[in-house]
């Protein structure tokens, strides 16, 4: 039914939003003699969302952006040690280990003899291949689409380049903001896999999901087995 299916990188295939979440408590942490955490958790968050069509998605993004929320939160007080611990947690996250979904491992490998794979994930492009690197998969994808963000543009382009039809293409990921509703829009397939944390940004109203069909599973490991049957039904 498919020539084509894409995966999504980040909390699809391995574990990312905790690390995210691990350094803004730290950072909260860092600037608590200001403010509260709570708000300093918004004010970071509308700082990010600012930033994003400066400096993208990703670590660097999100190290500049807590950089910028301490001065304006301490009013430019923040010391140049304050500062360069920021720096250091953004380096500690480029660095991290990459730790795989459970069934990740499996399903692609399953995967790759039988479909063309293609990974399609947004951010910095020197950290996700990083990523992919340190992740022992990159050799089980024949296609690797790292972007600044993913719209229905985005994903036409991605079609176009690569010769395949909207109805020969699966994707499979986390987000319903990235991975699934622009899918929907090119006329290609989506499977959601929940990740039990979001990042708001990639959060949409249950408003936006009516009368767009896709599929929604609770792990990576049926991917395969929902294929079988869906091929089964012609």
């Amino acid at each position: 039914m498919y020539d084509v299916i894409a995966f999504d990188a980040d909390d699809t295939l391995w574990h990312n939003e905790p690390h995210f979440h691990e350094t803004q408590r730290r950072f909260g942490e860092l600037l608590s003699r200001y403010h509260a955490p709570e708000w300093i958790a918004e004010r970071l968050y509308a700082t990010e969302l600012r930033n994003l069509r400066h400096f993208g998605y990703g670590i660097k993004g999100f190290t500049l952006s807590m950089i910028e929320t301490a001065i304006e939160l301490t009013e430019g007080r923040v010391s140049g040690d304050e500062v360069r611990q920021v720096l250091e947690w953004g380096r500690e996250m480029t660095t991290a280990p990459v730790e795989l979904l459970d069934g990740v491992a499996d399903t692609i490998r399953a995967l790759a003899g039988r479909y063309r794979l293609m990974l399609v994930t947004k951010g910095d492009l020197f950290d996700q291949e990083g990523k992919l690197a340190r992740s022992g998969l990159g050799d089980f994808f024949d296609v690797v689409e790292v972007t600044a963000d993913k719209t229905p543009a985005t994903y036409a382009g991605i079609l176009q380049r690569h010769g395949v039809a909207s109805r020969r293409f699966l994707m499979v990921g986390n987000s319903l903001r990235s991975d699934v509703l622009p899918v929907l829009d090119v006329g290609g397939t989506a499977i959601h896999i929940p990740y039990p944390l979001t990042w708001a940004h990639e959060q949409v109203d249950p408003s936006a999901l009516e009368g767009r069909p896709f599929v929604q599973l609770e792990r990576i490991g049926e991917v395969p087995g929902w294929l079988e049957a869906a091929g089964a039904q012609g």
